[in-house]
């Protein structure tokens, strides 16, 4: 089976490097399934996991937005931030999810409701890779 070269890059350094044989990401678009030979294009990503199809298995990563660059032989996704499903700290997720949900629940005005959201979605999306 084809595969194509995936690297997933944060500014602290290289998350991820493996040939695949399709790559599944959330982009600002929509869902986009990239499979070896796919024409070449750059998307903005979600907040979201991408998918990492090898033959039977399907490892997980977790990036919190981003960019992904398509080429027919090499996908890089440039994120912010991004974790591989067995790095994650479940603990540390589980506890920024309750500090989130508990920040959103506050009704005073000093509270960043924008950031308090984001910062929910990033720990709900970690905990989801773990599963």
């Amino acid at each position: 089976m084809k595969t194509v070269l995936v690297n997933v890059v944060t500014p602290d350094g290289p998350v991820y490097d493996a040939d695949v044989e399709m790559v599944s990401v959330k982009a600002q678009s929509g869902e986009l399934g990239i499979l070896p030979g796919h024409i070449p294009m750059v998307a903005p990503l979600q907040i979201g996991a991408v998918r990492l199809k090898k033959g039977s298995s399907t490892e997980f990563v977790a990036v919190t937005g981003g960019f992904i660059e398509v080429r027919p032989d090499k996908v890089t996704i440039l994120a912010q931030a991004a974790e591989t499903a067995d790095s994650i700290d479940v603990t540390r997720a589980q506890a920024a999810k309750k500090r989130a949900e508990e920040r959103l629940n506050q009704k005073t005005e000093d509270i960043d409701f924008k950031r308090a959201e984001l910062a929910l979605k990033r720990a709900i999306n970690r905990l989801d890779v773990t599963r």
